[in-house]
């Protein structure tokens, strides 16, 4: 069951994150390591978004504390999602939903959801893409997907790791805690502090 909130309409940690548990039996799941493929993002922005559509390779998404940027307003189909961590400490993460055709709210007002309407929303399956990134890395390791996004439509783009927490400890507590979130102290999930975007696949 997916959670970005919890029902005191703070933002809380997402509970379907089996994506998040997968980095350890799915780190090797990027076999094309032969070659990597040129960054053709759209160059970063301001906000969490840029104006243009990138072509169907790479987009290379930077995170920061507490932000996402270089996120495409939108790509085409085949696009692959590449997850940049530019923070000198925290650990980030890229959990990619779509978000069902009926819906027309932005992020900012999804995130804001009580935890019934979100589950409502983003509960009949999994997200798309998760991929974690060490402080200071450009090497996603991938939890869900190889970062390729095909169907088209509108995705949100999250980060539930907890502030403040250790990675290592976060990395190590994820590799043993099942089929739910670590159990690892920690401040509130980065999406509570506006790490959050949006864009679309285009059709």
């Amino acid at each position: 069951m997916t959670r970005i909130i919890t029902n005191t309409g703070r933002i809380g940690v997402a509970t379907t994150v089996i994506a998040c548990l997968l980095f350890a039996g799915c780190g090797s799941d990027n076999d094309d390591g032969a070659a990597t493929e040129p960054d053709v993002s759209a160059p970063a922005a301001t906000d969490a978004s840029a104006d243009t559509a990138v072509p169907a390779e790479t987009a290379e998404i930077m995170a920061a504390d507490y932000a996402f940027s270089n996120v495409p307003a939108s790509i085409a189909p085949g696009t692959k999602l590449s997850l940049t961590n530019s923070s000198a400490v925290e650990l980030h993460e890229m959990v990619v939903f779509r978000i069902p055709d009926t819906e027309t709210r932005s992020i900012e007002e999804l995130v804001a959801l009580p935890e019934t309407e979100q589950d409502a929303i983003f509960g009949d399956g999994p997200p798309a893409v998760v991929q974690l990134a060490m402080p200071g890395s450009d090497e996603p390791i991938p939890a869900l997907g190889d970062g390729t996004l095909t169907e088209p439509g509108r995705y949100a783009m999250v980060c539930f790791i907890p502030q403040g927490v250790d990675p290592q400890e976060y990395m190590d507590a994820a590799e043993s805690s099942g089929d739910g979130p670590p159990a690892v102290d920690g401040g509130p999930p980065h999406v509570a502090l506006g790490m959050y975007a949006e864009f679309t696949v285009e059709g």
